[in-house]
């Protein structure tokens, strides 16, 4: 398991307020929320960045926007517009280096984001 935060989370390590977690993926409410409803899906398997993902991750990633999906339902954000984003590298704004992706919503998000 990796030993960042998230790899700590993913293996119970240490907690966090986890919405949804299945074999392959857990997602938690961020602790530095920038929306309303803002809430991390991560794989259990640790991947740095979404460059070092293989073609045998194809399917996890596949799961890991199903499941960005089923926390917006959940967070009740579905119907009315969320954002998903996979930071890649530092200069992107990534700071945990354990692949996730936010689940942002619950105000409007404005393109450009700001």
């Amino acid at each position: 398991m990796s030993d960042t935060i998230f790899g700590k989370i993913a293996s119970g390590e240490i907690s966090a307020d986890v919405v949804y977690e299945d074999e392959d993926l857990v997602a938690f409410r961020d602790i530095s929320p920038q929306a309303p409803t803002h809430i991390l899906v991560i794989p259990r398997k640790p991947i740095p960045t979404l460059n070092d993902a293989s073609p045998e991750d194809a399917e996890l990633l596949g799961r890991l926007l199903l499941a960005a999906a089923k926390v917006a339902q959940q967070a009740g954000i579905a119907e009315g517009g969320y954002r998903t984003v996979i930071n890649c590298n530092a200069g992107a704004g990534q700071t945990v280096f354990h692949l996730h992706l936010h689940v942002l919503g619950g105000r409007p998000l404005q393109w450009p984001p700001g």
